[in-house]
């Protein structure tokens, strides 16, 4: 990030979302290799013997490949993409933007600068509220707004950006995709919901 940032832009938070989406991931971490080991022990012993009496025993190295098979499937298969997209997807927030990054090999980036947000609100489900988690949407005045999702300690994270856009110099400045700021149009510190004083 420090390769792209224009003069005089700071870096304030970096973060990623909120990590309530590995629960399942890490349960079946846990759970399918043991499972696995169970069914290989029991495949071992002649438990599909005793199941299915014509099953024979030269089937045994192929029924523990399938367990392991199976095994191997599930963890690769469902656990390991969602611990990589969550480690590949990130939230930057500057001092003149906000950066999301989603994706490893595929990368799909996407920024606003901060000048050109008019609101900042925080969408929480009953399970967000819990985790202190949140889904931030951005008004810009353009047709299509921006929703950061799962936003890790969404409030702070709504407060540092609610900071940095109130030290945005007043004169008209240059974003980082080049849109210009007029302060004599609805300054964004006045229009945010809220207000400062309410923080």
């Amino acid at each position: 990030m420090r390769k792209v940032l224009v003069p005089g832009e700071q870096v304030i938070v970096v973060t990623r979302p909120q990590p309530r989406m590995l629960i399942v991931p890490a349960l079946f971490f846990v759970v399918v290799p043991a499972l696995a080991a169970y069914a290989c022990a029991w495949v071992v012993k002649g438990g599909p013997a005793r199941l299915v009496p014509f099953i024979p025993k030269d089937w045994t190295p192929w029924l523990v490949a399938i367990c392991l098979g199976l095994a191997a499937w599930v963890l690769l298969g469902y656990c390991l993409p969602r611990v990589v997209a969550w480690h590949a997807t990130r939230y930057i927030l500057t001092s003149q933007r906000l950066v999301t990054r989603y994706g490893m090999l595929r990368r799909r980036d996407e920024q606003v600068p901060l000048a050109s947000v008019r609101n900042v609100a925080i969408e929480q489900s009953l399970l967000q509220r819990l985790l202190r988690s949140g889904n931030i949407s951005l008004e810009t005045g353009y047709p299509d707004g921006m929703v950061v999702p799962d936003v890790p300690e969404a409030a702070t994270f709504r407060n540092f950006m609610l900071d940095a856009i109130s030290e945005l110099p007043k004169g008209g400045m240059s974003g980082a995709d080049g849109m210009n700021y007029n302060p004599d149009e609805a300054p964004p510190w006045e229009t945010r919901e809220g207000g400062r004083d309410e923080r």
